[in-house]
């Protein structure tokens, strides 16, 4: 089964002149001067659901005997750095989560790209790579 993160629905101002929009859990998160702001409990779900997804994505290019070294490096950093989520969730500290947010979408660019530049691999792992690699990305752009 591959997990995958899908892009919010846009819903009406909820009159204070901010604009909200539905995630697929039903969350809301609230749009305002340029920014987003995600509740605790939403982050540490899309976490959860960021983590399950690089595990996944890792474990379908591990059980591909194809797949390039250099793939296989930057999808066991993107493990590596996954666990560390609870650890980074719990500080608390915005611009630390920004930052390895931003650490697992530069990693995930990498291994998009090796992907890319693979010859021969299956449609399976180029998909779950890239769909992982939207996500991070996703999320990088929500908390930019």
């Amino acid at each position: 089964m591959q997990l995958r993160w899908q892009p919010p629905l846009r819903a009406n101002d909820n009159g204070t002149g901010n604009t909200l929009y539905l995630l697929p859990e039903f969350m809301w998160i609230d749009v305002h001067e340029g920014g987003i702001m995600l509740q605790a409990s939403e982050m540490q779900q899309r976490f959860s659901h960021l983590q399950q997804t690089i595990s996944e994505t890792s474990r379908t290019c591990h059980a591909d005997a194809r797949i390039p070294q250099d793939l296989m490096n930057w999808m066991d950093e993107l493990d590596k750095e996954c666990k560390s989520a609870s650890k980074v969730m719990s500080s608390k500290d915005e611009g630390r989560i920004r930052q390895w947010v931003d650490d697992l979408e530069r990693i995930g660019d990498r291994a998009d790209r090796a992907c890319q530049q693979a010859g021969g691999l299956d449609a399976k792992v180029k998909d779950a790579v890239s769909s992982m690699h939207s996500e991070l990305a996703d999320l990088k752009r929500q908390l930019h």
